[in-house]
Formats: C-alpha cells, structure tokens, sequence
C-alpha cells in the first residue's frame, strides 16, 4: 500500500537534487514542511540519490502527488520515464513499487533489467526479473536470473518453478531440468533447487528419476509436511500405492497434528480399500477437530460403506442437528436405518429431503418403495400427489415412478389402474403411455403394449426408443420380421450408437436369415454393452453358424454375472435339445 505522504527517503531525495546546472544543493524547498514532517527530515547519516536537474525534481514531485490523488497509472508513467532518464538506483525502486501496484509486467521486465544494470552485485533486479519471466511463461530466462539471485548472495524458492511449467513442452522442460541439476552440483545444499527439479522431473513423466533424486534430497534436507506428500505423489505416479502409504505413515509419525497429512492418508486408504484403517484415520481427525463437517460426512459414509450403521445414524444426527447439510444427512439416515430394518424411521427421513437437492427423487423412490412394501399404498400415493401438487411434470414423473415400483414390487394390476387412472388426466401422455407397456408386458398383453406403443409413435414418429421396443417385440414375439426390421432401422437411423438398437437390429436380421450381417451387429452391441440376454442372442447366431466353442464361451461368460439367467439358460436348453 502507497503513502499518504512523501516517504522520507523521497523527501530526502527530492532536498537532494540538483539545479539546472547540476550544482547540488542541500536546502530543503522554500515553503516549510510542518513540524512533525521536519522531524521525519531528520537523519543520522545523509542519503546520496545522484545529481538531478530541477526537471527531474519537478518530474518526481508531480509523480508522489499523482499518487497522493490515488491515480497510480499517472504516477508509474512518470517514475518509469525517470528511472530511464536517471538510472537512478532509487528512482527505479520507487518506479518498480507503482509499476507493480498496478500490475504492469511490461514496464516491470523493462526496469528489472534496468536495475540489474545499475546495481549489478545486488539480489533484488534478478528476483524481480525472475518472477516476471516467470509470469510471462518464459522459465527458462526465469531460472538464469534466479541462478544471479544465488549469486548476489540472495536466496530464491526455486520450487515455484513447477507451477509456471505445468503447460510447457517435454523439450523446454528438459532443458530447464538439465539447469538445475548444473545449479544442484554448484549448490547441493540448496533445499529448494533439488525439491523444483524433482517436481520438473515429475511433470515430465520421468518418475523414476524423480523418485532417486527425492532420496538424495532426503538424506539433506528437513523433512517437511509438504515434502512427505510429494514423496506420496510420486509413489502413486509409479503405481507403488504402498510406497506411498509408507511415505505418508511414516511423515505422520514425525508430524502427528498435520490435519492435512493425515486426510491425504486416509483417502489413500480408502483408495486403496483399506476401509477399517482408513476408518481409523478419519476418527483421529474427528477427535482433533469434531465439528469439521467435511470429516463427519466422510466418516459417515464410511461407515455406510463399512455396514457400521449405528455409528453412521449417530454422526448423521449430529450433522443434522448442527443443521449441516441436512437433506444428506435425512437420505444417509433414511437409508441407514433401513438397513437396520427400521423402515418406519427410514420412510420418515427420506420423506425429509427437499426438492431441489441432488438426493431428493432417489429418497422419494425408496420411501415410496419402503411403502409399498408394507402394504401402505394410498399413503404412498398421498404423498407423491401432495408433493407434486401444481406440477404436472413432477405429477408425471411421480405417477411413473410409482407404477414402476408396484410392478417390481409384484403388483401389476394396481400399476395398470393407476396408470388408466392418470391417462384420463392427461391423455395420450408419452411418457405415461410407456409406463403402461411396462404393465402389458409383464402381464403378457402384446396387443396393449402393440397399441400403446403405436400410439406413441404416431405422436412422435421420431421416438427411437418406441420404435426400438414395438420392433423388438415384434421380432422376439411374432414372425412379423420384415415389419420388426423396419421400425428397428428407423431407429437405428435416429440413435446409430445405442447398444440396445443395434442388438434389436442384430436379432431382427437373425429372424429373416441375414446371418452375417446379424452377427456383425449383434458383436458390436456385446462389445458396448456385455449384458446376458445380448449374449444369448450373439450365442445363438454363432450356434447356428456352427461356431460352437465360441457360442459357448460367450454363454459362460454371462453366466458368471448372471448365473440363472432367464435369456442365457433357456437359449442354451433350447439350442441343445435340438437333433
């Protein structure tokens, strides 16, 4: 921050100068600073500035009253323009101080090369001149002036060089890696220089190296909490996750209280699925700090994770009743309390997430599950139709959800009346009428889910997901193939990538004996989606291209996943039982 008032080396430097003649003179000005300003005027030992011309007196005051009126830009114009009249070591500094107040990195390159010409033994021009560079993406120049500030007996942390060459080439980076090893044989007790050429060295992939010249550091340097986490990172960037956590265990040891520290190595763990150790390290920042809510929510759903349920609702209440991210802490409890078969409390909480939130339809979902499930069906209905209530997209969004649950749930007649129910409402809806050929199709009523579907389509003729489902069951169900391929194309055409369509183009090719051109399909819907009823249907068109072992193996490899597969096992029986 500037002065209010001329700073007295300023004042000193101004009684200093000279006349136009370059005669100096000692006075100070005609008109009489006040009584405490002439106290600051007073100095054990004179300053000497150098010879000025009253110009360059006038040039300076105008630029301290520049900057008393706040215009700061006016001020670093003036300065700069006197510093490269004068080459004045004082002038330059004070140029530099409102060059970098407003942040002119040009005029700042140009006047640290001024300075290091007028003072070339000192440290500071190069620290100047070093950060700037650095600033302008130029490192390499950077670290020659940074060797200068060695040099003049200045210190500089040379570690700050790797967040300036995160986005450089291999090959610069290179280059500046092959300096600092020269600076670390010129001074190899400098912390700083052997700490930025294991960071270069790890920027540029060279690990290995990195790690080698980490313990060489080590046995020089103090330890410290940062070293021990880039001696971790660079474990992990190797892949040795137990190097990793030796290094962190081991800085934790020396460093007990590093909050930071110790997070690092709980997440490794957990990384790590080291879940009971990592537990250990998340309760020894808990006790260090039992309000830092960040630690509480990570604890809890480690403990979710870990099935240790009581200990998860305990620190959930606790976050809830700091009013700490309630809506989460309402759905962990909700589904805390559901595993321990408390499904009264977990209705309760999951009912408690608010819209809006990222949690709020999954709660919705399992609480109306949790209902259904307990035979509480007009109540689960009640609340979905009030929360929904002045929303007719939540309202549809609700009604589907709920039809699906009652379907999973085993009640397909309640999912059907609900759903005719709501059509009166809103008739002809899309997404309703899907829901409903859910319903058909679970009870077996292909002709519903044919009209339903038609309906749709009709709508929306580019529905690909309609056209999808009529022409798959139209070749799955019937021998209307020729119809089943048509509508499968024309969705094909509006979704090209979707594996499910092209598994639906594979099996209708099958149908109409087009072997090659259904296995081709159906290889590249097994290799986007490996789900078991695309196997059965990729094992089927092998078996009869008489590729068996290859059938088989596609077949077992589904099994493993699904071992009672209702698509997998009865395409096996079936294909088998033949003469």
């Amino acid at each position: 921050m500037l002065r209010a008032s001329l700073p007295a080396g300023m004042i000193l430097l101004l009684a200093a100068c000279a006349s136009e003649t370059g005669t100096r003179v000692a006075e100070t000005p005609a008109a009489e600073p006040p009584a405490q300003a002439s106290a600051e005027l007073a100095a054990p030992t004179p300053i000497e500035y150098g010879n000025f011309t009253s110009e360059q007196l006038f040039q300076a005051i105008t630029g301290e009253l520049s900057a008393q009126r706040g215009d700061l830009e006016q001020a670093a114009e003036i300065y700069f323009d006197l510093a490269t009249e004068t080459r004045d070591v004082g002038v330059i500094e004070r140029a530099v101080q409102f060059s970098s107040a407003i942040g002119d990195g040009r005029s700042l390159l140009e006047l640290g090369l001024l300075w290091a010409q007028a003072a070339p033994d000192v440290p500071e021009p190069h620290l100047l001149l070093a950060f700037q560079l650095l600033e302008a993406g130029r490192p390499g120049q950077a670290l020659s002036h940074m060797e200068q500030v060695l040099e003049a007996g200045g210190s500089f942390e040379f570690s700050i060089l790797a967040s300036a060459t995160g986005g450089i080439g291999g090959a610069q980076r290179s280059e500046l890696i092959a300096g600092l090893l020269s600076l670390k044989e010129r001074y190899p007790d400098n912390r700083s220089i052997r700490i930025a050429l294991v960071q270069l060295l790890a920027q540029n992939q060279e690990f290995d190296a990195a790690l080698a010249e980490f313990g060489q550091m080590s046995e020089r340097a103090e330890l410290t909490p940062d070293l021990v986490r880039l001696h971790a990172q660079l474990h992990t960037s190797v892949g040795q996750a137990d190097g990793a956590l030796e290094a962190l265990r081991e800085g934790l040891e020396r460093f007990p209280e590093e909050r930071e520290l110790r997070l690092t190595y709980a997440r490794l763990l957990l990384q790590q699925r080291e879940l009971a150790a990592a537990r250990e390290q998340f309760g020894i920042l808990l006790a260090q700090a039992p309000d830092d809510w960040e630690i509480l929510l990570s604890t809890g759903l480690l403990d979710l994770e870990m099935e240790n349920y009581e200990s998860a609702i305990g620190i959930f209440e606790h976050t809830l009743a700091a009013r700490l991210n309630e809506d989460d802490s309402h759905f962990y409890l909700g589904y805390a309390n559901q595993q321990l078969g408390d499904v009264l409390a977990a209705i309760e909480h999951f009912r408690q997430v608010r819209q809006g939130v990222e949690n709020f339809l999954p709660a919705q979902q399992q609480a109306t599950r949790l209902s259904i499930q307990l035979g509480q069906f007009e109540e689960a209905h009640d609340w979905l139709a009030q929360l929904s209530r002045g929303s007719s997209r939540l309202e549809v969004q609700f009604i589907s959800m709920e039809s699906a649950i009652l379907l999973q749930e085993g009640y397909p007649g309640r999912a059907g009346e609900l759903l005719d129910v709501s059509l009166n409402r809103y008739p002809n809806h899309a997404d309703l009428l899907f829901s409903r050929v859910f319903v058909h199709d679970t009870v077996g009523d292909m002709a519903g889910s044919e009209a339903d579907l038609q309906q749709i389509i009709r709508m929306q003729p580019e529905n690909a997901r309609a056209l999808n489902h009529l022409g798959y069951m139209l070749a799955d169900r019937t021998e209307r193939y020729a119809e089943a391929l048509d509508l499968i194309e024309r969705a094909i055409a509006l979704e090209p990538e979707d594996p499910a369509i092209i598994d639906s183009l594979g099996w209708a090719q099958y149908k109409l004996g087009i072997l090659d051109e259904a296995l081709e399909n159906l290889r590249r819907a097994y290799a986007a989606f490996p789900d078991h009823e695309v196997a059965a249907h990729l094992g089927e068109v092998l078996w009869v291209l008489e590729r068996r072992d290859e059938a088989e193996r596609i077949w077992q490899e589904a099994l493993v996943g699904n071992p009672e597969s209702e698509y997998v096992l009865p395409t096996m029986e079936r294909l088998k039982s033949r003469p």
